[in-house]
């Protein structure tokens, strides 16, 4: 697997996402996936719709995936603190 296969998933299942990946060994990936579909949700469900669009690639072909989720409100209002 490398990040823009894993990057194509995650945009697939989550239609409305935007996803910066990152990792370059091939097993341990990063992800920010932003995604308005997240708002009202809590860490742990963003988290699992995101490993829902990787399904049995998660813990085999993907060793380790460190993610960040947020909403686009989220990431603007980051953004906007610097």
């Amino acid at each position: 697997m490398d990040c823009t296969q894993i990057k194509d998933m995650i945009e697939a299942g989550i239609t409305d996402a935007m996803v910066n990946m990152q990792g370059d060994d091939g097993v341990h990936f990063e992800a920010v996936v932003i995604s308005p579909s997240f708002s009202g949700l809590r860490t742990l469900q963003r988290h699992r719709r995101v490993y829902d669009t990787l399904g049995d690639k998660m813990g085999g072909a993907i060793h380790a995936l460190a993610l960040t989720t947020r909403t686009p409100e989220e990431q603007q209002e980051l953004e906007q603190r610097g």
